[in-house]
């Protein structure tokens, strides 16, 4: 194993070890408030130190890396199949691992001022657990970035999932937060389901579950597809793809800093990672791009559309999150790994600013709802604009970040679409790249609502007097605004282009023919109409609030308005064709243990005492009722002798 390897190695065990030692401490130590005080300040350096060390070593990862690097050991034989550990490294594992890092560092500080009370303005008393749990959530996520291994990457994806639920469910003092943690694990189980399945299907047809191995293999087409589609639910599972995109909405019921780090940097993530990593399979399989793009087409105007009439800040966001997400598997659908990568990493950076901005107004004003901001442009001048940049990137306001990531997607969807370029159907590219032009416009319309609602106008609730974050809330979002504002220009030829062009995996020399290798930024004269497209939805938001600014904007949506809000009711359809279901299935199968097989050996053994019970009672009968008996009895014998007699 050579120093880069290394590195790559050492990149999960930092945070992991960091979180299994704060899991060691008390989450409510007896020692009394120093004993606690002690506590959290130990759970947050040791959550700061593990952060902060991952991110030095991703940081000496991507300056090191000169080129593909793997090391791999043999772990288990079984039957044939082969199970190693591994490390497996390019350059866009490289930017990834430091994307993630340096989220979970501004999560890890944000929260120790973030969580310093809790909603009765009683100190958190499960801190400690939190930040060790913050730990691991990302130790799971940089193992699915350098594992070089399917076992292990499978390892990581499943630990992501149980840290999402514990941190959504964090604070157990509101109702919601349970549901909703069970509900993301239920419904990303689903998916799980299929991508544990696909990974076998790879693994037996290879007879190895090492990366390069399944991508050097010539699987047969069947069980290319099957694997693919396969992989394709866990995907739309961790992703928050359409169908199984309901969990990620009402996952806002954990702490705002969790839903920055879920949201940016590590579980929806994950699928379009995964995606990227075993790419060349994806390729071959024409069938898995086109559900892949349908999906993503769907996804990124249901969440476009949600997000227009949400109250709750919040759920705006997580609504974009599901949209900007489409964004990325439909780059992927046409054939643009760089594309998805590109857009990735800008969303990681202005998405992250976004929540924990959102956070700080919410820590401010006492409450998500925006029906009861407004005007907090003047009390909160550097949340405003630190809001305002994050907005503008999600948006795609030039020069901001999102702006050049996102043309990205929409030139590779516009090459696919008149050229028929890449491994999809010309079809499935206008389909994407029709889609993400809607969705360009509706992003402007919702983002410049939640701008106009929340910092200007009037307060329309009395509140104590608002103001900008602490300096442990504010330095993280003030931090974070840099990437939000400048990672984009990185797109141009250069050192960033190549590394995060160095997408396709080992011992592959594929490269996107959307997204050539002299840069990811492509300016035509096609920009003039998303940016067209923008200005609408913008000027729209604003003609509306600029007649009532007292009104919301949402108001225009008419009767669309309520369905949108509930997202076209699709969790309702999923509580009618699932839950519900499911649910009577249960009841029948408790009903039938209680009542027919509990019944059947509880009645055996009450029918057994019954009859011990008479025939005890016949064996303690009294000496007339015994003689009468035996009597009867010798009669009867007698009878039926003199009768067998007679007949003889």
């Amino acid at each position: 194993m050579n120093t880069t390897t290394l590195l790559g190695a050492l990149l999960p065990l930092v945070p992991v070890t960091a979180g299994l030692t704060g899991l060691l401490l008390p989450p409510s130590p007896r020692g009394g408030a120093i004993g606690e005080a002690t506590a959290r300040r130990l759970a947050a350096a040791l959550g700061i130190a593990g952060a902060s060390g991952a991110l030095a070593l991703a940081v000496a990862l991507l300056v090191t890396l000169d080129g593909p690097a793997e090391s791999s050991t043999t772990w288990i034989e079984l039957g044939g199949l082969t199970v190693t550990l591994g490390v497996r490294l390019d350059g866009a594992a490289a930017l990834v691992a430091v994307a993630v890092t340096a989220v979970a560092l501004a999560v890890q500080i944000y929260s120790t001022g973030y969580l310093r009370q809790g909603p009765p303005e009683e100190p958190d008393h499960r801190y400690p657990p939190y930040a060790a749990q913050v730990s691991l959530f990302t130790a799971a996520m940089l193992l699915v970035v350098i594992s070089g291994d399917l076992i292990l990457l499978l390892v990581g994806w499943e630990v992501m999932g149980l840290c999402s639920y514990l941190l959504i469910a964090h604070d157990r003092r509101l109702p919601e937060a349970p549901a909703a943690a069970m509900k993301a694990f239920l419904v990303t189980r689903v998916g799980d389901v299929g991508f544990l399945l696909g990974i076998a299907l790879l693994g037996v047809s290879a007879g190895s579950f090492r990366i390069a191995d399944v991508l050097a293999h010539d699987h047969g087409t069947t069980t290319l597809t099957a694997a693919c589609l396969l992989l394709l639910a866990g995907v739309a599972g961790k992703s928050a793809q359409f169908p199984l995109h309901t969990w990620l909405p009402d996952a806002m019921a954990g702490p705002t800093p969790i839903s920055a780090l879920i949201h940016a940097a590590t579980m929806v993530a994950a699928g379009v990672y995964a995606v990227t990593q075993l790419w060349p399979l994806f390729e071959a399989t024409p069938t898995a791009l086109v559900v892949l793009g349908v999906l993503a087409s769907v996804t990124l105007l249901l969440g476009a559309l949600a997000a227009t009439a949400q109250d709750d800040i919040k759920r705006v966001l997580a609504w974009s999150t599901v949209s900007q997400i489409g964004y990325m598997t439909g780059a992927l659908a046409v054939g643009s790994p760089p594309a998805a990568l590109f857009h990735l990493l800008t969303h990681a950076a202005f998405k992250a600013l976004l929540f924990l901005a959102a956070g700080a107004v919410i820590h401010a004003v006492g409450t998500t709802l925006m029906s009861r901001m407004g005007g907090l442009r003047r009390d909160m001048p550097v949340t405003f604009w630190c809001t305002l940049v994050g907005l503008g990137a999600l948006a795609g306001v030039p020069p901001l970040s999102g702006f050049w990531s996102k043309e990205g997607v929409l030139a590779a969807a516009e090459q696919a679409a008149l050229h028929g370029d890449g491994p999809a159907p010309a079809w499935l590219g206008w389909l994407v790249w029709l889609a993400a032009l809607v969705g360009v416009a509706v992003t402007a319309w919702y983002a410049t609502r939640l701008l106009l609602r929340t910092f200007f106008g009037t307060t329309r609730t009395p509140l104590p007097q608002p103001h900008d974050p602490p300096a442990v809330l504010r330095w993280p979002v003030l931090a974070l605004t840099v990437p939000a504002a400048l990672l984009g220009l990185a797109g141009f030829p250069g050192w960033f282009s190549r590394h995060l062009q160095s997408a396709p995996p080992i011992g592959s020399d594929a490269m996107s023919d959307l997204m050539p290798a002299d840069g990811l930024i492509h300016l035509t004269p096609t920009v003039l109409l998303p940016l067209a497209l923008l200005v609408i939805g913008a000027g729209l938001a604003w003609a509306g609030w600029r007649r009532d600014r007292t009104a919301d904007p949402a108001a225009a949506l008419g009767p669309l308005r309520p369905v949108f809000a509930r997202a076209f009711r699709l969790d309702d359809v999923q509580h009618t064709l699932v839950v519900r279901p499911t649910t009577s299935v249960a009841r029948m199968a408790r009903a039938t243990d209680e009542r027919v097989v509990d019944g059947a050996v509880t009645g055996t053994g009450r029918a057994a005492r019954a009859l011990g019970g008479g025939l005890g009672v016949l064996h303690r009968a009294a000496l007339p009722r015994a003689a009468t008996a035996v009597l009867a009895g010798a009669l009867l014998i007698g009878l039926a002798a003199a009768l067998i007699g007679a007949t003889a």
